[in-house]
């Protein structure tokens, strides 16, 4: 009996010792919640200086650091000087929140400026196109944004950014840390975001509502890309699978990788390749995704009738209203003033002025690079190359923006300029992809090129810390951030390659697997007699000039 006393009171001793060990482990602190009033979104942790200090001294970890001891004390008197000044605190978490909202409001605005490009790219492919097919455009362009959105919002967005809290949260507009976990991986291998489906619970809240409004308008900017390569001949019933295919997959998943704290962005801390894949405010993640994507429906619909004679040459389809193209293109510059400046998504990273100058000289650089191109080749300037290298030096700048300096910029517009003018011709002419926009060379060939141009031009002026590399020393270097070749980081272009080369696999491989399978089972394109009549009324029953139909009758 004393044995069995003995043993357990052993045991119990044992498990009272276990259970003090153990209490510590496992005690949780409380899951974040979601603040959908925005009350609780920022406080006296997002009060920072000029150079991103923050007010709040929080408490070391590591007693063996070196800098332990002074680190210690440091907390210490911010406990007691937060004790003694209550007032000082309110006033900080004042601070604090005005910084936060500023940032929203600024997010938010950018927003807009991007959702306004749908009129933009609206008038832009419209007028590119022929006349019969106007109405047809405009409709395209409108249930792009109805669809993809719709996608996006049930389980689009939670794909990209439902992790998003793990590697990268959005810090400027007061983070979000509900969104704390991967569907697919985990750790620095994240591949698939698993919160936020429907923007309800962890999604359902102010900082994360701002991203959606922000980030919706990016993969609706994906979506219209592909109408400018399939126009004129695709269904819509087929179109709309296609919006869907946008906004629930093939935009999300890549955007995880890249900019929802995916496996793309950490490969600077998992591998030791710079600061990870970088692409500021999307020449790949929107643009090439919705190129390469749009590349694949063109070869799987294939070329207009009429669009090559029996000789193979191409045949020029003019556009029918050059007054949509330019006004388009303009629209669409006002709104890359969200797209690039806005990706910062704060008004207190003064970096924005750098951002917005780049963002124009590559434009005006690229316009200027095709209009001589074309002069130089054909003899006389064309209006709608010209519009379409302006797009280009966009498209290529957006990824390096707020990385490079204004030269560089001028320099990516030029290479953007040319390039567009060769993809144009190289499509038509020799792999004979009728792409009626061009929309493929612009968003498809420049996303790539501003993918890569990171890992060049890159000059360490800005990004220190990004994607978790180099917050305190990089290269060498106290506060050095992205760094391409020609500044002395080889690492960085390595991985922009590699980056920017699963993009375009990834977006053109996906796209035309399940669109291939998906025509093989019912045409995704127009019957021929519907096309040569113009696909305004066989698809949408009235016309974009219907004063044509009535002079046609009489």
């Amino acid at each position: 009996m004393k044995s069995l006393k003995r043993s357990v009171g052993t045991a119990l001793a044992a498990a009272g010792i276990l259970a003090l060990f153990l209490t510590p482990c496992t005690a949780q602190t409380a899951p974040p919640k979601p603040d959908p009033a925005g009350i609780a979104t920022g406080d006296k942790t997002n009060a920072v200086d000029g150079g991103g200090n923050s007010f709040v001294v929080s408490e070391p970890a590591d007693k063996t650091a070196p800098t332990y001891q002074q680190a210690k004390k440091d907390f210490d008197d911010f406990q007691a000087q937060a004790a003694k000044e209550p007032l000082a605190m309110k006033l900080a978490d004042s601070v604090g929140h005005t910084r936060i909202g500023t940032n929203v409001a600024w997010t938010l605005n950018t927003g807009y400026l991007v959702l306004f490009m749908q009129a933009g790219f609206a008038l832009l492919t419209c007028g590119l196109v022929r006349k019969k097919n106007a109405a047809h455009l405009m409709m395209l362009n409108f249930a792009a944004y109805v669809f993809a959105f719709l996608a996006y919002y049930a389980i689009g967005y939670a794909f990209q950014f439902g992790a998003v809290a793990i590697n990268n949260a959005p810090s400027n507009i007061g983070g979000t840390p509900t969104l704390n976990q991967f569907l697919l991986g985990s750790g620095q291998w994240g591949f698939l975001g698993g919160k936020g489906f429907f923007l309800a619970g962890p999604g359902y809240d102010a900082g994360s509502n701002c991203l959606t409004l922000f980030q919706v308008v990016f993969m609706e900017t994906a979506g219209y890309i592909i109408v400018g390569a399939i126009c004129e001949r695709i269904t819509f019933w087929a179109f709309l699978l296609c919006e869907l295919f946008m906004g629930a997959l093939l935009y999300p998943i890549f955007g995880c990788w890249a900019w929802g704290g995916g496996w793309l962005s950490q490969l600077g801390s998992s591998m030791n390749l710079g600061h990870g894949y970088v692409d500021f405010a999307g020449s790949t993640v929107v643009h090439a995704i919705g190129g390469f994507s749009a590349m694949a429906l063109a070869m799987i619909l294939g070329p207009r009738l009429g669009k090559y004679g029996a000789d193979g040459k191409p045949r020029a389809f003019p556009a029918h209203n050059l007054v949509f193209v330019v006004t388009g293109t303009f629209i669409l510059l006002f709104g890359w003033m969200g797209f690039n400046p806005g990706s910062t998504l704060g008004a207190t990273d003064l970096r924005i002025a750098v951002v917005a100058v780049n963002t124009n000289l590559a434009a005006v650089a690229g316009s200027a690079a095709a209009m001589l191109i074309w002069y130089l080749m054909f003899g006389k300037p064309d209006v709608t190359m010209a519009c379409n290298g302006m797009l280009a030096g966009l498209v290529a700048i957006t990824a390096p923006c707020a990385f490079v300096g204004p030269t560089s910029a001028m320099i990516i517009g030029v290479l953007a300029g040319a390039v567009v003018c060769g993809g144009v011709l190289f499509n038509e002419r020799v792999t004979k992809i009728d792409d009626p926009c061009g929309a493929i060379s612009v968003h498809g060939f420049c996303g790539i090129l501003g993918g890569l141009s990171v890992g060049l031009f890159a000059d360490g002026t800005y990004g220190s810390g990004w994607n978790g590399v180099g917050a305190t020393s990089y290269l060498g270097k106290a506060g050095q951030g992205v760094t391409g070749l020609f500044y002395g980081d080889s690492k960085q272009f390595v991985v922009q390659l590699i980056g920017a080369t699963i993009c375009a696999v990834w977006a053109f491989g996906l796209t035309f697997v399940v669109f291939k399978a998906v025509n093989a089972v019912k045409s995704m394109r127009v019957p021929p007699e519907s096309e040569v009549e113009g696909l305004d009324l066989p698809e949408f029953g009235m016309h974009a000039y219907p004063e044509d139909a009535l002079q046609s009758v009489k």
